[in-house]
């Protein structure tokens, strides 16, 4: 009996799952098989938030495919040698996998499509599985990737997709390949309390709930920081537990205002990972120089260090670092704003917040992570590169009841109206009980130094 291995990356799922569907044409025995690449933590992205998560996605997966007379193989190692060993081992003559955009992947894929070439073994690398619409798939006349967000969305708006693929019946797993134990989220330290849950099953559920009861609401509400009206399906779409091209589809068939604004946040994943397909360094490097003289020094360190802490004294930007380390996760909105205030009013560069994110983030993803922090801080694909946002009309806009700010700052739970969001204007025996910091900067102080930075002052 012929048998093919799927290796499975960032697409944790059987459902809509083009490789593995290739893989199992003409009745062949499959591998489903991860392999725990240690290069990944020397590169620093094993953050214990998204080893808790893959750790949930992997057991779902393998008590899915055991659901389907199959099961995970599981091996830890560099993911080259121990493909092509479980190759070996399966007598296996073709591999599936998903493409990916990332530098690391890219090069991942290279190395592994000679080694089992020389083995007389061949690869099939498949397109929209991660994303919606694949990376080269719409492109400018005169250029490789789109470089502005709205003339790419009209092109991905008017990109067919391709058909969604329902999960296989049966699988058949050659007996013969061993597995590594799979491992549990209880194995992990430092993970943030109250990370949600992963899996194909969880993600699939989060979906069906959300089309059912959030996604009208979403153009009017999505930047409603205390009513956390957004999809929460971010991690989800990271690991590959739900697929872009099916999450997609179904919005559409729910149609409206609100699922049309969701599916544009789709098409900035997209987006993201096309300019990075194009341009890999723009996951450490300028995409867009301003020629920036970013703050470095004891004082730069003590104020990014109140930033990672929660402490700036700006309770909106507070608020969403604290969620951040709570969660796992942040409000998109909270994003935004944490990532304005780190870059343009600190002028911290923006390569230190990116860090951060990731290091906590349940769904950083170097696309998504770091393009958005270069669109913050000007030095990305955004067309305004210089838009401060400030924290105190956002949060007054955005959090207008200060809900928000005092679910996640404490210090401020008692503070009455939208002072909240002004502390230092409280009376000063009141404002001292609270025990909340001073602001780091005055808001024209940071705007100055900043204009003075890029020469607009």
């Amino acid at each position: 009996m012929r048998t093919s291995i799927v290796v499975f990356t960032c697409d944790l799922r059987l459902s809509d799952h083009p490789p593995l569907r290739a893989a199992l044409r003409g009745g062949r025995r499959v591998v489903p098989l991860f392999v725990r690449d240690r290069s990944v933590d020397a590169a620093g992205f094993a953050a214990p938030n998204r080893l808790a998560f893959l750790a949930d996605c992997l057991g779902d997966l393998d008590a899915r495919l055991r659901q389907r007379g199959g099961r995970l193989v599981l091996r830890e190692g560099e993911t080259v040698m121990e493909v092509c060993r479980v190759a070996t081992e399966a007598d296996a003559e073709e591999v599936h996998m998903a493409g990916d955009v990332s530098a690391f992947a890219i090069a991942r894929e290279r190395r592994l499509r000679r080694a089992l070439e020389a083995e007389g073994r061949r690869l099939y690398v498949h397109d929209t599985v991660s994303t919606a619409v694949a990376p080269g798939a719409v492109t400018p006349a005169s250029s490789d990737h789109f470089a502005v967000f709205t003339p790419y969305y009209r092109r991905w708006s008017a990109q067919g997709l391709r058909d969604v693929l329902d999960a296989p019946r049966a699988i058949t797993v050659p007996e013969e390949v061993g597995s590594a134990s799979l491992p549990e989220r209880g194995e992990v330290s430092g993970v943030s309390p109250g990370l949600c849950a992963g899996g194909e099953t969880e993600g699939r559920r989060r979906l069906a709930a959300w089309l059912r009861s959030g996604v009208d609401a979403y153009a009017e509400r999505h930047d409603d920081l205390a009513g956390d009206a957004t999809s929460r399906l971010s991690p989800h779409l990271h690991f590959g537990t739900l697929s872009p091209v099916e999450v997609v589809y179904r919005a559409g068939r729910a149609g409206g205002a609100g699922a049309e604004a969701f599916v544009r946040q789709i098409a900035w994943r997209d987006f993201n990972r096309q300019v990075l397909a194009a341009r890999p360094d723009a996951a450490v490097r300028d995409y867009r120089t301003r020629h920036d003289r970013w703050r470095r020094g004891k004082r730069a360190e003590a104020d990014a260090e109140a930033w990672r802490d929660g402490r700036t004294g700006y309770p909106v930007v507070d608020a969403a670092m604290r969620q951040l380390r709570q969660e796992g996760w942040m409000h998109n909105r909270g994003r935004l704003l944490a990532a304005s205030f780190l870059t343009k009013t600190l002028y911290i560069d923006w390569r230190v917040g990116a860090r951060h994110f990731l290091d906590l983030l349940v769904d950083g993803d170097v696309a998504n992570n770091q393009l958005n922090w270069q669109w913050m801080a000007g030095t990305g694909t955004d067309t305004r590169p210089n838009r401060v946002l400030n924290p105190v009309a956002q949060g007054k806009r955005y959090d207008p009841d200060g809900s928000y700010v005092r679910r996640w700052v404490e210090e401020l739970a008692d503070v009455k109206g939208a002072v909240v969001h002004e502390p230092w204007r409280l009376p000063a025996q009141e404002r001292s009980r609270t025990g909340y910091p001073e602001p780091v900067v005055s808001l024209a102080e940071g705007l100055a130094r900043f204009k003075q930075a890029r020469d607009r002052a």
